[in-house]
């Protein structure tokens, strides 16, 4: 406890100086390599760091569920988060531990590893595919090696897992896979982007 009171100090003394703190050395870096907008998925690797108080330094996988423990915060919820959503979160269950003064805390996706997509069906090279990064359905067709000669790509359906529901959603990529895209092709729901867990099926 005397070493969370003394990290809470050392915080408001940085605060009044006019200087915002900065994590100690070793502390995770951030999430430069991400794309934009990435949201947690279950699966994901995790470095979470508390500045002030190493033994508050974890390495860890979000669990099938979307969650994970953490010391003192209990159960929080990932899955679907952006990683400053989980700092802001667990900074403000710390709180009380470091007398009202919310610590720092930096969460960084060490590995995207949860990104993981599926393509059976028509396709060169069907597969399940870690490609770490958000991908369209046409990168996933790439992923797979492509189409084959007879697969109907006007037809392709992507099934997504929505908590105990499977939605349907439907790409019909003919004519830009023809090099003859409609404006609808084009537009945002011609080319859907594939979330982590969705499975393409060429037919």
């Amino acid at each position: 406890m005397r070493m969370f009171v003394v990290a809470g100090l050392a915080i408001a003394l940085a605060s009044q100086a006019g200087a915002a703190p900065q994590p100690a050395k070793g502390a995770p870096g951030a999430n430069a390599d991400l794309p934009s907008g990435y949201r947690i998925s279950p699966g994901d690797q995790l470095d979470i760091y508390v500045w002030g108080d190493e033994r508050l330094q974890r390495q860890l996988s979000v669990l099938p569920d979307g969650t994970f423990a953490f010391p003192l915060a209990g159960t929080i919820r990932a899955a679907g988060r952006a990683p400053t959503d989980i700092e802001a979160e667990l900074s403000k269950l710390l709180a009380s531990q470091y007398k009202g003064v919310a610590p720092q805390v930096t969460v960084s996706v060490r590995a995207p590893t949860g990104m993981q997509i599926s393509v059976i069906g028509r396709v060169r090279s069907p597969g399940t595919f870690s490609p770490n990064r958000y991908v369209s359905v046409i990168d996933a067709l790439a992923l797979a090696g492509g189409p084959t000669e007879f697969a109907d790509v006007g037809n392709i359906t992507i099934l997504r897992h929505e908590g105990d529901r499977t939605r349907v959603i439907r790409a019909h990529l003919s004519g830009l896979l023809k090099g003859k895209p409609s404006g609808d092709d084009l537009g945002s729901n011609g080319v859907p982007q594939l979330l982590a867990g969705d499975t393409v099926v060429v037919p």
